[in-house]
């Protein structure tokens, strides 16, 4: 008999990078992605399927990365991708085989295979359809695919409910495009929470006393999104494990201080919870789910997870001739120069030891539980697919035999969050803080002294494109287009990604361009609305950056109307 539930949770997402530059940022960054995650989960998924286990897992996909995998030219510069590196590898193999490298050189074979192997999957078994594929997993049941905001957006730090709102709808009307149906969940960008609240206005606005603004779970009940996740602090209190190098304090990053507005029914309320169950949010019905800390850590610590294992592939070192990847972690500490080579064989014994600990680790927690409370609780494993594959090599392996075994355990049930939420629903309710599972738990990755130039900007074109629709109730075909694009263009602006990538360091000047590049193009296309006639270089313009950032083919500006509550 099963004591509880599990569910991996996998949030899938990068940047608009389409015809936005090569190595090493830039469309290579998705093509790397595709051939090192993406298809070969969905090869491990549909190998369970044709054996006949009867797996269950959720898999948020945002929409901007829907977008763009279903881009033609995406597909087309992915093959290229494909073909240039399995022609890397085979030159790789003659240079080592030249140099006496024997294992190297049967490495760089074993990249061949694999690379071609990641071709013939992606044009024979999927018909270049790597969403199609997806949206044939969740239709025969064994998937669940949330939703998230269109460009990822930092919803907490956004300034207007205008944006709030199109973020989230444009983002479900991408999903029915892509995948027939209405989502039922959704994953908020970097667990980005903002709960209600009183704010005092601007000097200046039309609304001169107080007004209320609503909290994330009411834009989601009204969008008919039953539910969302969080970090495990957020339910259990406490400070956050894992992602934490000390307090964050000061002005930037931390909570804002509120007035916070609590909204209560019939249910108790608790203040103080377990990850073990989903709550709902204050008074409506949207429940949250909050991340399992210890099985999540098996994989997220740096220190212990299984990813640092000494057999597994170093991600860091690479071949000065091809980018490919023949060392193996090797030790603790251990010295790029000094990597011992690869050998996936012995990798894949050992992803048999991590797999038998993780499956023992969810059946102990889950029975612990279940004795302690008597109640059929769940466990939420979520993690970024790109951890999968792409960083952690073995990865994909260790997920699908985790997913054999559990399917045939009698004390663990696989399955996706809204069927739990369906046969288990919430009997209690959380009125939980703004918070996130960024650095500290609250805003710094977004908002610290390396991005707080951006956030004004940012502000100003949301209330600039709130003007445009007041300006606009109806516009005319001729004005349509541009409006509808600058309405993209604010969009991508507003994606987390770019502030994120300041923050880490990881592609600061790349990030900083892609900001300034969409801001200069949304305020030239309202430059072109208020004049209210257009030119012919001004389709020029038009022409030349919707051939580049065209996703959101349906998008409607008007859906930034201004939502500010008197």
């Amino acid at each position: 008999m099963p004591l509880g539930a599990f569910t991996f949770v996998l949030h899938t997402h990068l940047p608009f990078v389409r015809m936005a530059g090569r190595w090493p940022h830039g469309e290579e960054m998705l093509h790397e992605a595709m051939a090192e995650t993406y298809i070969p989960l969905l090869n491990a998924l549909y190998d369970l399927r044709e054996e006949g286990v009867d797996f269950r897992l959720a898999i948020g996909i945002t929409p901007i990365l829907m977008e763009q995998l279903a881009d033609e030219e995406v597909k087309k510069h992915f093959m290229a991708y494909l073909e240039e590196r399995i022609q890397l590898a085979e030159e790789d193999a003659k240079i080592h085989l030249k140099r006496g490298e024997e294992a190297i050189a049967s490495l760089a074979s074993f990249y061949k295979d694999w690379y071609s192997g990641i071709f013939h999957s992606f044009v024979a078994r999927f018909g270049k359809d790597i969403l199609g594929a997806f949206r044939r997993l969740q239709d025969e049941g064994y998937v669940e695919i949330l939703t998230s905001a269109a460009t990822h957006a930092y919803l907490p730090l956004l300034d207007r409910d205008s944006s709030i709102y199109a973020q989230l709808r444009v983002g479900l009307q991408t999903y029915f495009r892509h995948m027939g149906r209405m989502p039922k969940g959704i994953w908020l960008p970097e667990c980005g929470y903002r709960p209600g609240y009183m704010k005092d206005p601007r000097p200046g606005e039309p609304i001169n006393h107080p007004y209320y603004k609503p909290g994330l779970e009411e834009f989601l009940a009204d969008l008919n999104l039953l539910f969302f996740f969080t970090d495990s602090y957020v339910i259990e209190g406490g400070r956050m494990v894992g992602k934490v190098a000390g307090d964050v304090i000061g002005p930037y990053g931390g909570v804002p201080r509120r007035r916070l507005v609590i909204k209560t029914d019939e249910l108790p309320t608790v203040r103080k919870g377990t990850t073990f169950r989903p709550y709902y949010i204050q008074a409506t019905r949207v429940a949250v789910f909050g991340r399992d800390e210890g099985t999540g850590l098996q994989v997220w610590s740096a220190s212990y997870g299984y990813p640092g294992d000494f057999l597994y592939r170093e991600f860091h070192k690479k071949d000065e001739h091809s980018g490919l990847k023949f060392w193996r972690v090797t030790g603790a500490q251990v010295d790029l120069g000094r990597k011992e080579v690869y050998d996936p064989g012995r990798a894949k014994e050992q992803v048999k030891i991590h797999v038998d600990h993780f499956c023992n680790l969810v059946k102990g927690r889950l029975r612990s539980f279940y004795q302690e409370t008597n109640q059929y609780g769940i466990i939420v494993s979520a993690y970024d697919t790109e951890l999968f594959g792409h960083w952690w090599f073995e990865g994909i392996l260790w997920l699908k035999e985790v997913l054999r075994s559990l399917s045939r355990d009698p004390e663990v049930e696989l399955t996706t969050p809204s069927s739990y939420l369906e046969e288990h629903p919430p009997t209690e309710a959380m009125a939980i803080p703004e918070s996130s599972w960024g650095l500290g738990g609250a805003h710094w990755t977004w908002f610290n002294p390396e991005t707080e130039w951006m956030w004004p900007l940012i502000h100003n074109a949301e209330r600039t494109m709130e003007e445009m629709v007041e300006l606009y109730p109806d516009a005319p075909d001729t004005m349509r287009e541009f409006l509808n694009q600058a309405a993209r263009e604010l969009l991508l602006l507003q994606a987390s990604d770019w502030p994120f990538l300041i923050s880490t360091g990881q592609a600061k000047d790349y990030a900083m361009g892609r900001f300034q590049q969409h801001l200069a193009r949304f305020n030239h296309l309202i430059s072109i609305a208020r004049r209210g006639e257009t030119s012919p270089q001004d389709w020029e313009f038009l022409k030349e950056i919707s051939g580049v950032d065209n996703p959101f083919p349906d998008i409607d500006y008007r859906l930034f109307k201004e939502r500010e509550q008197a």
